[in-house]
């Protein structure tokens, strides 16, 4: 088993809509790690739904980020699994002195906290994308899509030194989503 690395305070935040299809497979996430985390003081799950603006709060005082969400257009097949650092999404937003933070989305909101926290902005940051195609506004997942975020919550209890309850084969090393 490896180290329990929740030994310092971990966020991990699913982002997404329950009630557009594969759009809410970040909130799934955190719902099934619910259980296997609920005890574990240094781990903090977010449900975030489609509320970006919060990232900004919510990573004050945290060492270690793991996000959660979907992504369209990938043109890779539903449920393929992207794990991305931070860095590399953070480098892809454009800095807009005009944007509304009422309707920030997560990837402009990590910029923005980098910004806001400085020193204090947590390095360790990776992002798991899940990628959707049906995003029709109806309740439920298509299965490739639930798989890969079943896949997620086994990766995330590895990664946090926690035994994970079936063992899976790890994401397909793949580019980030264009």
């Amino acid at each position: 088993m490896a180290s329990r690395l929740s030994s310092f305070p971990t966020a991990v935040m699913g982002f997404g809509n329950p009630v557009r299809r594969d759009d809410g497979v970040g909130v799934y996430v955190i719902e099934q790690l619910r259980p296997h985390l609920a005890d574990v003081p240094e781990v903090s799950l977010f449900d975030m739904g489609t509320s970006a603006f919060e990232v900004l709060f919510k990573l004050k005082g945290m060492q270690r980020i793991l996000i959660v969400d979907a992504v369209v257009g990938t043109g890779e097949a539903p449920g393929t699994l992207y794990r991305v650092p931070a860095a590399e999404i953070e480098r892809a937003v454009v800095d807009d002195p005009l944007v509304f933070l009422h309707g920030l989305k997560w990837d402009q909101a990590l910029s923005y906290a980098r910004k806001i926290l400085g020193d204090a902005y947590p390095e360790d940051i990776s992002v798991y994308l899940i990628a959707v195609e049906d995003t029709r506004l109806e309740v439920g997942m298509n299965a490739p899509v639930q798989a890969a975020g079943d896949r997620v919550v086994h990766l995330i209890l590895e990664d946090l030194g926690y035994p994970s309850p079936h063992p899976v084969d790890p994401p397909q090393p793949s580019d980030a989503p264009a």
